[in-house]
């Protein structure tokens, strides 16, 4: 385990395997860490193939500094990038689960030059919106009247800020078009509860790619992590590889 410390002081958790061009960067989801099965198994792909691999916890997270609810989508996109920036080399193909499939789109959108393929797992894109009407109303009554609420949700105990919605709103990625044209795969479970598999589809509508796949999995839910999903996300890896 290393840590990059960024311009605020803060450690950001990261664990950083060299090799060849492309590299690839794992971006977990909400709630989620760099341990999961998913960055586990990606990492081995990744070394088995002799590519750079990067993994990191984003702050509120995992092993990196401070409580999740200090932080938005804002922050995390800084995390991406600073890791992005300043310990990866080359061109990156970024894999974001779930939330860091929004981040990976956030990400490409700023560093375009750096970023040659795509691969969202379940993406989570603009997720914040659709996330605060789910709420209870009391809840939503809270967070608009205290700007913080607590809840327990997805077998966790979260706690929302106004921060973390009005964030999000400034940082929607399916309002407009994004001209990216380099390989972008989706994949997305039919029986995900927690992210439509629609929202996959609307990514598709707004990236202007030529090279976009979706690749929905009948079973699945939104943990794509038993062996035949993370095989698939292996292939998924081994496409966009021959297609840059």
């Amino acid at each position: 385990m290393a840590y990059y410390i960024n311009n605020f002081n803060q450690k950001i958790a990261y664990k950083y395997t060299k090799g060849k061009s492309p590299g690839i960067i794992f971006v977990h989801g909400l709630n989620s860490d760099m341990q999961g099965k998913k960055a586990l198994s990606i990492e081995k792909y990744a070394k088995k193939n002799k590519l750079s691999f990067l993994r990191f916890d984003c702050r509120g997270h995992g092993k990196s500094y401070g409580k999740f609810e200090n932080f938005t989508i804002s922050d995390w996109k800084k995390d991406l990038l600073d890791v992005l920036d300043n310990i990866t080399i080359g061109p990156q193909i970024i894999i974001g689960s779930s939330m860091g499939g929004w981040l990976m789109i956030l990400a490409a959108k700023a560093r375009k030059s750096r970023i040659v393929g795509l691969i969202g797992l379940a993406p989570a894109a603009d997720f914040t919106t659709y996330l605060f009407n789910e709420l209870p109303m009391r809840v939503q009554k809270e967070i608009n009247k205290k700007g913080i609420s607590k809840i327990k949700k997805w077998n966790y105990n979260y706690v929302f800020t106004k921060k973390f919605f009005q964030e999000g709103g400034k940082n929607l990625v399916l309002k407009n078009n994004f001209p990216f044209n380099k390989p972008v795969m989706l994949i997305h479970g039919l029986n995900d509860k927690d992210v439509s598999p629609d929202i996959s589809q609307k990514i598709l509508k707004k990236i202007s790619s030529s090279h976009i796949q979706i690749r929905y999995l009948k079973n699945s839910d939104h943990q794509l992590s038993n062996q035949n999903e993370l095989k698939t996300i292996n292939n998924a890896i081994d496409n966009i590889l021959c297609l840059i």
